[in-house]
């Protein structure tokens, strides 16, 4: 009776756990929402970050100017195929109130130099080394995209790659 007892015993504690642990995982995930999200219309969050020359920005020095933000990394594959492309349209839309920055997520600043000069790139590619900016902006997967009017407002948020057609469209939609 005595081995009987301790399976019981064993047995019990063991499905007690398991539903302590299916109740935390629905628990978690029925308030994960709670997380602010950012939407089209929201202000978008400032925020102050370095580039690869050593410069600061921060977002608010662009307000009355249309700005793209786009976060990618070196090893994303669409975000090196689109990269040229948002380089392309940068040289077009620069002098037109229009801005784009690159934030770069927490790699090696030589890799970032590297990998940008490679492909030629002229617009500002901001380091964010901690991945701050990208935990307020909410971003998953890369590359994601934000556009944010000249009054600072979030247009439209976009998740994967773009085409220069989108992108030559999306910067003709924030110009001021």
């Amino acid at each position: 009776m005595e081995k009987k007892q301790k399976r019981f015993y064993l047995r019990a504690a063991i499905l007690i756990v398991l539903v302590a642990a299916i109740v935390y995982t629905i628990y978690t995930a029925a308030h994960k929402d709670n997380v602010q999200l950012l939407k089209v219309g929201d202000d978008a969050p400032n925020f102050s970050l370095v580039d690869l020359n050593g410069e600061t920005h921060k977002l608010s020095d662009y307000k009355g100017q249309g700005v793209l933000l786009n976060f990618w990394g070196t090893w994303c594959k669409p975000c090196k195929k689109e990269m040229p492309a948002i380089n392309e349209q940068y040289k077009q839309f620069k002098d037109q109130g229009v801005q784009v920055l690159g934030i770069n997520i927490a790699q090696p600043d030589l890799e970032v130099s590297s990998f940008t000069d490679k492909l030629g790139v002229e617009f500002p590619i901001l380091l964010d080394k901690t991945k701050s900016v990208m935990r307020v902006y909410n971003v998953d997967p890369l590359p994601t995209t934000v556009l944010i009017d000249k009054n600072g407002k979030i247009v439209k948020i976009i998740t994967g790659e773009m085409t220069e057609t989108d992108i030559k469209k999306y910067l003709t939609s924030i110009k001021p």
